[in-house]
């Protein structure tokens, strides 16, 4: 792909970077802010560099937030004694799209995964474990992927609870083994947290 100028390069640079974006695409949307008026390049620009500036994650469930606290953190209609716990931000995005929880949430970060060096050290388990001590959460639903890092990762956190009086349970597997949670549809997600199951280890 040949330039006749290196700032179009540049930016088509910069978006083709950006995961699902071809070179293609990049140049579509290169060509698109270069069309608009300075103004609204400008105002696309700024939006990026403020959110990339201000964004934090939550002290207590480490979601995504404009606040030290997350707004699901600071609602006091949610149930405060029933946790969800997810791998990533993305996964409470689609479990709030299914408008069937109405509990607080943790992210995790990741899922165990040995072979990548990603290890419960890795992960806000710890913090769980914390959130768990302070003897307001009655249940801890385990809404992670069902794929082998996910199965290790609940079999982890299902053992670290053992001795609390929580109770662990885990999404129905409406979500095929092997898929991410992410991408299974509204409908299929809502059931699966709506008719969790306990959780219990294999030795049990």
């Amino acid at each position: 792909m040949n330039f006749s100028s290196k700032l179009i390069e540049n930016a088509v640079e910069a978006f083709a970077s950006l995961p699902g974006i071809g070179r293609k695409t990049a140049l579509r949307l290169t060509l698109h802010l270069v069309g608009q008026d300075p103004e609204s390049t400008e105002q696309f620009a700024g939006a990026i560099q403020n959110m990339r500036r201000s964004i934090r994650h939550c002290s207590i469930c480490h979601n995504l937030s404009d606040e030290p606290v997350c707004s699901v953190c600071a609602d006091k209609r949610r149930d405060r004694s029933l946790v969800c716990v997810v791998e990533s931000i993305r996964d409470v995005m689609a479990i709030e799209d299914t408008s069937q929880f109405r509990g607080l949430y943790h992210v995790l970060g990741g899922l165990i995964n040995p072979l990548e060096g990603i290890g419960p050290g890795e992960l806000a388990i710890d913090s769980l474990l914390e959130r768990v001590a302070e003897g307001e959460i009655k249940e801890i639903i385990l809404a992670i992927s069902p794929t082998i890092e996910g199965d290790t990762t609940m079999y982890y956190i299902t053992k670290k609870l053992k001795d609390s009086r929580v109770s662990v349970s885990s999404i129905a597997r409406g979500v095929a083994f092997g898929g991410e949670l992410e991408y299974a549809d509204e409908v299929t997600l809502g059931r699966s947290i709506v008719a969790r199951l306990p959780y219990k280890l294999n030795n049990e």
